[in-house]
This record gives structure tokens, C-alpha cells and sequence, in this order.
């Protein structure tokens, strides 16, 4: 066997594997069937001594080639676009572990509002006590203040100005006033009433400015407490509707499990933006199949240039 007919032979064995590789990275049978009909051509000349070799490697260099060039700059676009694809994936993983963070600290919001909901209603009875007494003693529990400090930013709900200014007001002669609290007549006769017994509803805030909402246990009661100026106040059915908007609107209960949602669509997105083939690139290997595919494709392959050059047009294409 001469030299020139290895080497031929040789480099076209090299170009078979890189089209094997191509066809197994895109997993599409039309260029798996023309890799299946370039190694019968491979064969038929490596099989057949008489046959001019040269033919071989014109049949490379005008069509396998140009073909392992077309598909890998596709390879190389397709795999740009699913790496966008896997960063936003990340970057959704990243919110979802902050916001699992979050979901801990729930855990902790929950508890620690049982204890604020003790001291609220210890300081309501306290204070109770020494309106009737017409004391100065302090009625509030220690670090009263310290629960909304320490949640509000994340899990009291949003108002207006002019919510809050609307559930913060009050008229003079409907409350209790002493040095260290403010609360409304009505509220008090009714903690009377039912014992002292509250729960924590929810927190809601503007600006800087925060109120912690208390409902009484088992009724449908409702009062405010504003910290700021240790003022107790009711809710009438207006306000409480408006509370409960803000909650409804504040609340992204679905938000992690659309993430997970919307990352699996990502993950199908990618697995399928990785093999893709533009229609008009597959269009142009179906022909590519039958050309090579033709039994008189090797007696006329130095006539086949102006064929294989649509393939070289294409690389030059915006399609990719």
C-alpha cells in the first residue's frame, strides 16, 4: 500500500470519528445515517485498491468537513445558549436557598410571636391595673418593643400612609390616657371581657413607622397596638379589611415552588437547545444524505462541487 493512500485513509478515519462525536453530541438520525453512509464510502475505498483514493479524500474535503465545520459552530451556539440557560438556573437555585432561609426563620417568627402575644396581654392586664388604681407604675413587659424590631423588615406587611393614619387615630374622649399608654375605653372593657386572652395577627408597617395587630381568642376582634406611642386601638370592619388585603398581597407563598418549577422547564429547555438543529440546516443534510446516498454519487464526485458548496454557504449563514 503506498504512503499517499495511508495517509488518506488515515485522516479519514480522523474525520469519521470527529462526525461520530458530532452524531452522538446531537443525537439526530439524519446525521447519524450520513456518518453511516460516509463510513460505507470509507470502507468501499479502504475494501477496494483500484479505486482512485483521491476521490476519498475530495469526497472529505468538499462534503465531511465542511459538514463537521457547520455542526460544530452549531455545537458552539447551542451550548452559549444553554449556558445562559444553566445561569439563570443557578441564579434561581441561589434565591431559593435564601429564601429556604427564610422559611427558617418563619419557624422563629412563630415562636417568638407567642411570646410577644404573653407580654402584649400581661402588659394589657398590668395596665388595666393601674388605670383602676390611678397608678405610675410601668405596666409594659420588658423588651416589649424588641419583637418588631427584629421582624418587621421581613415579615410585617406593607400600608399605605393613609391605612396607618386611618387605624392610628383616635378621638380624645374614647380613651384612656395615663403617662405611659393610651387605650381605647371601648378595647379595655372588652379584654376585660374576655379575659385578657389575645393572639398576634399580623405586623403591618410604612416607612419606618410599624403596628402589631392582636385579634381577642375565638372572636372576631380585632385592635391595633403602636408601639411607638404604646396606643391600643380597635379595628372596625373597614380596617380590617384593609389589613387583610395587605397580608393577602404581601404574602409570596408559591414563590420558591415556582422557582423549582420554572427551573425544570430550564432543564428541559437546555437538554433540547443543546441538540437543536435549525430546520434549514436539517433540510440541507437530508440533502446532503440523498447526494452521497446516490449509487453514481462516486463516479461523479469531482462534478458535485457546486453541491457542496451550499454547505460552505451556510456556515456563513444567521440561521446559527
Amino acid at each position: 500500500m503506498d504512503e499517499n493512500r495511508i495517509n488518506i485513509l488515515n485522516a479519514s478515519n480522523r474525520i469519521l470519528s470527529k462526525l461520530q462525536l458530532l452524531a452522538a453530541f446531537f443525537g439526530d438520525d439524519i446525521i447519524y445515517n450520513v456518518y453511516l453512509r460516509s463510513v460505507i464510502i470509507h470502507q468501499l475505498f479502504e475494501n477496494n485498491s483500484e479505486l482512485d483514493i483521491n476521490k476519498l479524500d475530495l469526497f472529505h474535503l468538499q462534503f465531511t468537513s465542511t459538514l463537521i465545520e457547520l455542526l460544530k459552530k452549531i455545537k458552539k451556539s447551542n451550548e452559549k445558549a444553554v449556558t445562559l440557560l444553566f445561569d439563570e438556573i443557578q441564579a434561581n437555585k441561589d434565591l431559593i436557598a435564601k429564601l429556604e432561609e427564610v422559611r427558617y426563620s418563619e419557624d422563629v417568627f412563630r415562636l417568638e410571636k407567642h411570646r410577644q402575644t404573653l407580654k402584649v396581654n400581661t402588659s394589657l392586664r398590668r395596665l388595666y391595673e393601674v388605670l383602676s388604681n390611678d397608678s405610675t407604675e410601668y405596666p409594659f413587659s420588658k423588651n416589649i418593643n424588641s419583637f418588631s424590631a427584629r421582624f418587621a423588615t421581613d415579615f410585617y406587611s406593607p400600608i399605605t400612609p393613609e391605612i396607618f393614619q386611618k387605624l392610628t387615630h383616635f378621638e380624645p374622649q374614647e380613651v384612656y390616657t395615663n403617662a405611659h399608654a393610651i387605650i381605647q375605653r371601648k378595647l379595655m372593657g372588652l379584654l376585660c371581657k374576655y379575659d385578657f386572652k389575645t393572639e398576634f395577627y399580623c405586623g403591618l408597617k410604612t416607612g419606618n413607622l410599624i403596628i402589631e395587630v392582636y385579634k381577642i381568642t375565638e372572636q372576631e376582634i380585632y385592635y391595633i397596638f403602636y408601639p411607638l406611642r404604646n396606643l391600643f386601638l380597635l379595628c372596625n370592619a373597614v380596617e380590617i379589611n384593609d389589613i387583610t388585603l395587605a397580608i393577602t398581597n404581601d404574602k409570596p407563598n408559591t414563590i420558591i415552588q415556582e422557582l423549582y418549577n420554572k427551573n425544570d422547564q430550564l432543564q428541559s429547555s437546555a437538554a433540547v437547545t443543546k441538540a437543536y438543529l435549525p430546520s434549514e440546516v436539517r433540510n440541507l443534510l437530508a440533502e446532503h444524505y440523498k447526494k452521497i446516498s446516490d449509487i453514481s454519487f462516486l463516479q461523479n464526485i469531482s462534478n458535485f462541487e457546486a453541491q457542496a458548496n451550499i454547505l460552505k454557504t451556510m456556515l456563513n449563514t444567521d440561521i446559527i
